[in-house]
């Protein structure tokens, strides 16, 4: 069935001031695992004054964009553009061409329907669509894609959202950005943990990705998030041990719950969904040990946690007892 969507509410993870004010206590003292974000930041270190006080310039845009395009292996053919985070280009894709039909599988992130839908597309879960949008891995459930699910009809425009996908390099559907009309997304927030940084690269059709760079304008990236981003994503070694290390406390975290009582559905190594008896049984009382984890509007067994700081991990096991 087809729905046509226009000023649905987001529903995100994040809302701790809400669950503070329900709960008590202060941000600092409260474990969030209601998003994907990586607990351990990459280490930013001393930033060069000038990144501060100057305008973001085409040579600092340059390298941030070389350094991307090695770490994913980006085709030749295929450009890159990168902007104040993926929601910022979620936005700007429905606009490349007229509203017509989207297929959208879910259920996973909603912001890809909530922009198709404020941009006046007709949204449905199945084919034929002059449009298709894939988040791969899936959130919530870490369903992961192939080429041969994703049928590329020309001159369609296929979307595959790869904001959590750096913790599985090698299952990038990078590659199908040599064809004309595929676009990936990439999210430098979740996997560097900078999510406050705001930054965010969409690679494909190079034709597609000019009429985004008009759209966007001039210095749609911060100096700090230049140099940040950069620095980052050249530094290989960093991301291989948090690979390890993520591995390794997703599988921690599974445990954990599932002797207390939950079924493992899937996820990514930065977030875990759970099946429970009663979610919102559940959120509640975690979130009286002041832990705060995401429930779903459209499933009241599902509850979706992300990986704790090292400091968090006896509060969690104690709160699970």
């Amino acid at each position: 069935m087809d729905r046509l969507l226009t000023n649905i509410e987001r529903d995100h993870g994040g809302g701790l001031d809400a669950a503070i004010l329900r709960y008590g206590g202060s941000r600092i003292g409260w474990c969030d695992l209601s998003t994907g974000i990586n607990p351990h930041p990459y280490p930013v270190g001393t930033l060069p004054q000038d990144v501060w006080t100057a305008l973001p310039d085409k040579a600092a845009q340059a390298r941030l964009i070389n350094t991307a395009r090695q770490l994913w292996a980006v085709p030749e053919s295929a450009g890159v553009i990168a902007a104040s985070g993926a929601s910022a280009l979620i936005a700007q894709i429905p606009r490349l061409r007229p509203a017509q039909r989207v297929c959208i599988p879910g259920p996973t992130y909603n912001e890809h329907a909530a922009a198709f839908g404020t941009a006046g597309w007709s949204i449905t879960d199945t084919a034929p669509a002059t449009a298709q949008v894939v988040v791969h891995p899936n959130n919530p459930d870490g369903r992961l894609w192939t080429a041969p699910d994703l049928p590329l009809e020309q001159p369609g425009l296929t979307v595959i959202d790869e904001s959590f996908c750096d913790v599985a390099p090698g299952r990038s559907l990078i590659d199908l950005t040599r064809t004309p009309g595929v676009l990936v997304l990439k999210s430098f927030g979740k996997f560097w943990g900078l999510a406050g940084l705001r930054l965010g690269f969409v690679i494909g059709d190079p034709d597609v990705l000019n009429q985004m760079t008009e759209a966007i304008g001039p210095w749609a990236v911060s100096g700090p998030a230049q140099h940040i981003g950069a620095v980052a994503l050249a530094d290989h070694g960093w991301a291989r041990r948090t690979r390890e290390r993520l591995a390794e406390d997703s599988a921690r975290l599974d445990a954990l719950m599932q002797i207390a009582g939950a079924k493992v559905l899937g996820g990514t190594t930065l977030f875990r969904l759970y099946d429970v008896d009663d979610a919102a049984t559940w959120q509640d009382r975690l979130a009286r040990h002041k832990i705060w984890t995401r429930r779903f509007p459209y499933n009241a067994r599902w509850l979706r946690l992300g990986l704790p700081h090292a400091l968090h991990w006896p509060r969690i096991e104690a709160a699970l007892k």
